[in-house]
């Protein structure tokens, strides 16, 4: 598993066959197509969008040291980060504030 990515999210690897997926970090409608991507953990991606809308990331997330900082997320990579690697679970449904 040396070879597995690193989920800049959360900080641990991403074994192959784990759930994941691109993050654009600028989403693709607010001008990012083309843009600056990174492999996410399926679950850390959901938890993004759960908390966030599409403005809020063009705005304010755009870099992973933001999406790191901001509280709700800060709160979930310290629960994920104590979960095994390949770990996944449904996350709930959209918590942002629309």
């Amino acid at each position: 598993m040396t070879d597995a990515p690193i989920c800049p999210l959360c900080l641990r690897p991403i074994p192959p066959g784990t759930r994941q997926s691109l993050h654009h970090l600028v989403p693709k409608l607010k001008g990012g197509k083309g843009g600056a991507v990174v492999r996410l953990h399926q679950i850390c991606h959901n938890e993004i969008h759960a908390t966030l809308t599409e403005v809020e990331l063009a705005r304010d997330y755009s870099t992973v040291e933001a999406l790191r900082a901001h509280p709700r997320l800060a709160k979930f990579i310290d629960w994920v980060g104590r979960r095994p690697p390949e770990f996944h679970s449904r996350t709930p449904g959209p918590r942002r504030k629309r």
